[in-house]
């Protein structure tokens, strides 16, 4: 597991590239919301690929082993997530808003891609 957990870390590599694309790029033309939407559905790309790749070319041995992948990511991102929010100042309001689908906020289906993809990819691979 500890191969699985290093390889988390460029994550935040591509999270930060993809965040910095936003602010940089294209989220003065498109406003906030949508920037922030854009961003989610790319980031979750980036991640499908980079997952792809990872469980390819590292598979886990059984079922069990992906699912236990994927929820050590799922926490991994959000203590770093929260973490970051709380160190920089950050409400636990203000860092819930982007999970709030109602008001169009996509963020939540990155936990969910991170804490799946692995499990479905060796599914996937498997066959």
């Amino acid at each position: 597991m500890l191969k699985y957990f290093l390889l988390w870390f460029p994550m935040i590599v591509l999270a930060v590239i993809n965040g910095t694309a936003r602010d940089l790029w294209y989220k003065n033309y498109t406003g906030e919301l949508a920037a922030r939407q854009i961003s989610t559905i790319t980031l979750l790309l980036l991640f499908a690929v980079y997952i792809w790749f990872l469980i390819k070319k590292y598979p886990p041995t059984t079922s069990e082993q992906a699912i236990t992948i994927g929820t050590l990511w799922l926490i991994l991102t959000l203590v770093f997530e929260f973490g970051m929010g709380y160190m920089s100042g950050k409400t636990w309001p203000q860092m819930l808003e982007d999970y709030n689908i109602v008001k169009g906020r996509l963020w939540v289906l990155i936990p969910i891609w991170v804490a799946f993809a692995p499990y479905l990819f060796f599914r996937i691979l498997k066959e």
